[in-house]
């Protein structure tokens, strides 16, 4: 998927507001570690990156998740496979 400029900072910014809710609320990361985590992860990649974006094909909670809990997250916490509401809502 071909991002402009503004799409791609758009959906950076969003995604890394999200994976930094998680590692505040389930990772036990402060604000200020948990926001460096998330710029660590998604770290903007220049236009003409052969693959930008890439990491945009799971949302920040499953990346999140993989990095609190390990691989296969969903089943050893069965209640962690969906978001809560509150994750939903941060938009």
């Amino acid at each position: 998927m071909a991002f402009s400029e503004e799409e791609y900072v758009a959906c950076l910014e969003g995604e890394r507001r999200r994976y930094a809710w998680v590692m505040r609320r389930y990772g036990g990361l402060g604000e200020a570690e948990a926001e460096a985590a998330a710029r660590e992860f998604y770290a903007y990649e220049p236009a003409g990156e052969p693959y930008r974006g890439l990491v945009f094909h799971d949302e920040a909670w499953h990346w999140a998740m993989l990095g609190i809990y390990g691989e296969r997250y969903w089943v050893a916490h069965p209640e962690l496979a969906d978001p809560p509401p509150e994750y939903r809502a941060l938009g």
